[in-house]
C-alpha cells in the first residue's frame, strides 16, 4: 500500500545496513508518521507490548525478526529457546505471535549456531512474503461478496459497509484482511463507504481505520461505538466486516473488545457478518473460544485517558474518568460462531464451523 505516493509494508529490513528492522509507531498516527529503527529483542518486545506495532498478522511477523536480532547477539540453543518464549509472551491472545515463533524455531533448531542469524532473516522474509500474497488473496474472494451486493443494489448504489477496530494493511505486512476487499472494491470503481467504529479504548478505528482508508480515497464516516445497533435497524449497513486474532477449529472468533455486540445486532437486523483471516490465524488446538482462549487484560489508564490532538497541534492524553474510579480492560471478546456468516480466508470463503474449515484446509482436519 502507499502512502503518500510512496509504497510500504508494514515492517522492512533497512536497505542500507541489512540487518535493523523498521515499524511505524502505530501509537502516533494519525497525527504523526514516525518510522522505528528495531535492533534488539528488548525493542521488538517493547514494540509489541506497548502496541507500537499490532494486529495479529503484523504481529507474528515483528516476531519473528525480534528473534533473527536476539540471534545476532547469541545464537546458542539455550538463547535461541529463551528468547522465543519471550518474545511469544508478549502479547497473549493473538496466534500469529506464537505460530512465527514455532515455525522460526521449525526452521532454525536443525541448524548450527554460526548458520542461524542468515535462516533467520530469511525465514521472517517468507513469512512476510506470504502474509502479503495471503491478504491479497483475501481480498480478492471477500471482493465478490460486495460485487454481490452492489449488483443486487443494482447500477450507482453505494455499499455501506461497517468495521470494527483496525484490520487494513497496517495490521499486517501489506493489504490488510478485513480492508483489503474494500480496497479492491474501491480500485476497481465500486461506489463503497466505510462505518468505522471508534474502538475505544485505544480508538484503533477513528485513528488507524480512517487514516488508511483516507489516505487512499475511501469514504468513510467514524461512529460511536455503540451506533453500529442503530445504523443496522435503519439499513444503512449492507455488510459487515471484521478481522481477528484467533480463531477456533469450531469456528469462534476472537477480536478486539465490542466485536461481539456487532455480531449480536447484525444478528438480529439480517446483517450478513463475515470475518476476514489468513489460515495463521486459526488455532487448530482450540475448539471452544469462551474457555480455551487467552483474553488479554490491558491497563485501566488505557480506558481512563484518551490521546488526542488540540486545536493547536499539539498531541495530548487527558483523564475522562473521576479520579480514584478504577477501570476494567478486557482487550479482546470471543463471538461464537453461530453468529459468523462466515470465514474470508485466502483459500476461499467457508462457514464458521469445524467442516467448513475442514473443506478449505483438510491437511488440519484430523489435528
Amino acid at each position: 500500500m502507499k502512502i503518500g505516493n510512496v509504497p510500504y509494508r508494514s515492517v522492512w529490513v533497512d536497505q542500507d545496513d541489512g540487518w535493523s528492522v523498521h515499524i511505524f509507531d502505530q501509537t502516533r498516527l494519525p497525527w504523526v508518521l514516525d518510522i522505528l529503527r528495531l535492533t534488539e529483542r528488548d525493542q521488538v518486545a517493547q514494540a509489541i507490548r506497548s502496541m507500537q506495532v499490532r494486529g495479529a498478522p503484523l504481529i507474528g511477523a515483528v516476531a519473528a525478526y525480534g528473534l533473527a536480532l536476539a540471534l545476532r547477539v547469541d545464537a546458542s540453543d539455550a538463547a535461541m529457546e529463551r528468547d522465543a518464549a519471550m518474545l511469544a509472551d508478549t502479547r497473549p491472545t493473538a496466534i500469529n505471535l506464537r505460530w512465527a515463533i514455532e515455525r522460526m524455531l521449525a526452521r532454525l533448531r536443525p541448524l548450527p549456531a554460526e548458520a542461524r542469524i542468515a535462516a533467520a532473516y530469511d525465514e521472517a522474509g517468507r513469512i512476510c512474503d506470504e502474509d502479503a500474497a495471503q491478504n491479497e488473496a483475501i481480498g480478492r474472494h471477500g471482493l465478490s461478496l460486495i460485487q454481490e451486493i452492489a449488483a443486487r443494489r443494482g447500477e450507482g448504489a453505494t455499499v455501506n459497509i461497517l468495521t470494527h477496530c483496525n484490520a487494513g494493511w497496517i495490521a499486517t505486512v501489506d493489504w490488510g484482511t478485513a480492508l483489503a476487499p474494500i480496497y479492491m472494491a474501491h480500485d476497481g470503481g465500486l461506489k463503497v463507504h466505510v462505518w468505522v467504529d471508534e474502538t475505544r479504548p485505544r480508538n484503533q478505528g477513528a485513528a488507524l481505520t480512517a487514516w488508511e482508508l483516507g489516505s487512499h480515497g475511501v469514504p468513510h464516516t467514524v461512529v460511536a461505538d455503540n451506533a453500529g445497533g442503530h445504523l443496522m435497524q435503519h439499513g444503512s449497513v449492507d455488510l459487515v466486516i471484521v478481522g481477528t486474532d484467533r480463531v477456533t477449529r469450531g469456528g469462534d472468533v476472537a477480536n478486539k473488545i465490542g466485536t461481539y455486540l456487532k455480531a449480536l445486532a447484525a444478528h438480529d437486523n439480517g446483517v450478513p457478518f463475515w470475518v476476514a483471516l489468513p489460515s495463521t490465524t486459526i488455532d487448530w488446538r482450540v475448539t471452544d473460544g469462551l474457555t480455551e482462549i487467552p483474553i488479554e487484560e490491558r491497563a485501566g489508564a488505557e480506558v481512563t485517558s484518551v490521546t488526542g490532538q488540540t486545536e493547536d497541534g499539539r498531541v495530548e492524553t487527558v483523564r475522562v474518568t473521576p479520579p480514584g474510579s478504577r477501570a476494567a480492560n478486557p482487550a479482546f471478546d470471543v463471538t461464537p460462531a453461530r453468529l459468523v456468516t462466515g470465514l474470508i480466508t485466502e483459500r476461499g470463503l467457508c462457514a464458521a464451523s469445524q467442516l467448513g474449515l475442514a473443506g478449505l484446509f483438510p491437511e488440519h482436519a484430523e489435528a
